[in-house]
């Protein structure tokens, strides 16, 4: 697994970032690339890095765009693809978790997978399953660990079914609408998508800053 996220990176960096692009990912493949994201961002290890946020943001207010706008994608689709491939992801990793047991996590040397362990740990000692699973969707890198982390931790699969299916609508559908909502109201909004991302990943991180707030506080 330590050389499957070494793998990742490379690939990262060879591709010049374009995959943290959500532009360029939804320009070459459309909401395939949505569904691919979800999956791999929730259900395997080496999808940490990736733009889960930005991305469903980025996906409907495009989708508010005109028909013969130079990037316009379906709404519907692309909250199925979203939905579909974070609701599948997030079993997968629950299965690896619970199948691989504590190596699962243990083979990954990134620090940062690690770090969201770490908060992800914190996040179920303070909320339990249910909350935990719903609200760390909407963590970057501790919606990657948490669903094999639960798996390691024997949350029942059945509860944990129910709870990630709700955080995985949640998330998907309410991120989308929201950056439909602001495509809608804004005329011609993909003149300013490079500033909007920017936006939506500062706000996809402070959930983070709270957390490790909270975690030095709580040191301290």
């Amino acid at each position: 697994m330590g050389f499957a996220v070494h793998a990742a990176v490379a690939v990262r960096e060879s591709l010049g970032g374009s995959l943290l692009d959500p532009k360029s990912l939804l320009a070459t493949f459309g909401p395939i690339g949505v569904f691919v994201v979800m999956f791999a961002e929730t259900g395997l290890l080496i999808g940490f890095f990736l733009p889960g946020d930005s991305l469903l943001f980025t996906a409907g207010v495009l989708a508010a765009t005109g028909a013969g706008s130079a990037l316009h994608v379906s709404l519907p689709v692309v909250i199925v693809a979203a939905a579909v491939g974070a609701i599948a992801g997030a079993q997968v990793g629950f299965l690896l978790g619970r199948r691989g047991g504590s190596a699962v996590l243990a083979r990954v040397k990134n620090r940062h997978v690690h770090e969201g362990v770490a908060r992800g740990s914190a996040m179920l000692s303070r909320y339990g399953y249910g909350k935990a699973v719903v609200l760390a969707r909407f963590i970057p890198v501790v919606r990657t660990v948490l669903n094999p982390l639960v798996g390691v931790t024997g949350m029942p699969a059945r509860q944990f079914a129910l709870w990630q299916l709700l955080g995985g609508l949640l998330w998907t559908v309410g991120v989308t609408l929201a950056g439909y909502a602001l495509g809608a109201s804004v005329p011609n909004i993909d003149s300013y998508l490079l500033p909007i991302i920017a936006v939506v990943v500062l706000v996809s991180l402070s959930p983070l800053v709270v957390e490790v707030i909270r975690a030095r506080r709580g040191r301290a």
